[in-house]
């Protein structure tokens, strides 16, 4: 097996605690324990075993993420370490050399990078940016620079005409981050509906991360690809919406007898969680203390996102467009510079951590989180501003984001 090098990962690993100011985090900036647990579970946690707890997680945890599910049950349930690794476990368990995956881009590269290590050739289908004019008509293309005032970005939009003829009788898996890393897009209930209805019409399964379902703008919970055949599996976890990645427990929800068998794929990778972060866990997904930490997410996103739609305002060299949920947002730039090399500038010479477009296959942009607080986004977008404007003039129109493959 040959397995590809994570640049987004590694980036982000040997810089994010070496900068001043870090805008490359992609969830909230995280609880402090004692904001998570109140004086009457302090106790009950003090005489918690630090043993093994039960491998696939304890059944109260498995029952509380469940109950976000429509029908499920703990049997429907696999608890993981982290999102990342219920994405490495159920692709694993379903791809083989010479299958191919449909992989909805731009993603986070965790599931493209695995299917092409296991052996499998991965088929892109792209999000499009789709414009709004002066009388709020849509349509495709590019944009000019904000200054024009004519037309500007509205929302990241699939065509599910694409993903439909991207299926071939090869195709083993379609892959889909909703909300989506790193354009914060998010698919509605009939193109989610769409989407699964494709998969059971070829035959194929779904693989639906949806670690930022939660952490909508608007408030409005996205649509989950749970339950809609018996090929749909979907992935979630702790670390983004809930503001708690240091607990690292993540899950799997599908139907009972494939997380039985992913369960013994789990066997062979970390075998359970940790008996405290389980403990932790049913804390936090208590409905009560869920609901307050879904609503600290969707009001730190509310503010920040209008940061930085302000900054963008103020800056022709630049274009965002709004993200719809989740804790990152893709920035636009001016010029010809590689998103990698001004990333690389911005972090040596101004202490700012921003994630290059590059690491998702769009030159040009730049990822940047919305989840943390705001003075350091204020302080890190000024200089982010500074250095664009001495190498860039005002943003031309093109038809799409600039790709490399």
């Amino acid at each position: 097996m040959n397995i590809e090098s994570f640049d987004l990962e590694r980036w982000q690993s040997v810089h994010e605690h070496q900068v001043e100011i870090n805008l490359s985090e992609s969830g909230v900036h995280p609880l402090r324990l004692r904001e998570l647990v109140g004086a009457g579970d302090l106790e009950d946690l003090l005489e918690q075993e630090l043993g093994y707890p039960q491998t696939n997680g304890t059944i109260p945890l498995r029952e509380r993420i469940a109950a976000m599910y429509d029908g499920a049950t703990a049997a429907n349930v696999l608890v993981t370490n982290g999102g990342s690794e219920a994405n490495f476990v159920t692709c694993w368990h379903l791809v083989e050399p010479g299958d191919e995956v449909v992989v909805i881009q731009p993603t986070y590269m965790q599931i493209p990078g695995l299917a092409r290590s296991f052996g499998a050739t991965v088929r892109e289908v792209w999000l499009e940016p789709r414009l709004v004019d002066h009388a709020g008509q849509s349509g495709p293309g590019g944009s000019r620079g904000p200054a024009d005032g004519l037309r500007s970005p509205a929302r990241w939009r699939l065509d599910l005409g694409e993903v439909r003829a991207a299926v071939t009788p090869h195709t083993r898996l379609i892959a889909v981050c909703n909300p989506n890393n790193p354009t914060g897009a998010r698919l509605d209930e009939a193109e989610v509906a769409e989407l699964s209805a494709i998969a059971a019409d070829t035959g194929c399964w779904l693989l639906a991360d949806e670690i930022y379902r939660g952490a909508e703008l608007d408030g409005r919970l996205s649509s989950s690809a749970w339950g809609r055949h018996d090929r749909v599996i979907v992935t979630g976890g702790l670390s983004k919406t809930f503001g708690l990645p240091g607990l690292r427990i993540g899950w799997i929800a599908g139907p009972a007898e494939v997380i039985d068998r992913l369960w013994g794929r789990h066997d062979y990778t970390t075998i359970a969680p940790g008996a405290l972060n389980d403990r932790l866990a049913r804390l936090a997904l208590e409905p009560s203390r869920r609901q307050r930490l879904v609503a600290r997410t969707r009001k730190r996103l509310r503010n920040n996102q209008a940061i930085v739609q302000a900054w963008a305002g103020e800056h022709q060299t630049v274009q965002q467009v709004p993200p719809e949920a989740g804790g990152v947002t893709l920035i636009r730039y001016a010029g010809s510079r590689p998103s990698a090399r001004l990333a690389e500038t911005l972090r040596a010479q101004q202490g700012v951590l921003v994630v290059p477009g590059i690491h998702f296959g769009l030159e040009h942009h730049l990822r940047v989180g919305i989840g943390g607080e705001p003075d350091p986004l204020h302080r890190g977008l000024a200089r982010l501003g500074d250095l664009l404007r001495s190498a860039s003039g005002p943003l031309a129109s093109e038809t799409s984001p600039t790709r490399e493959h």
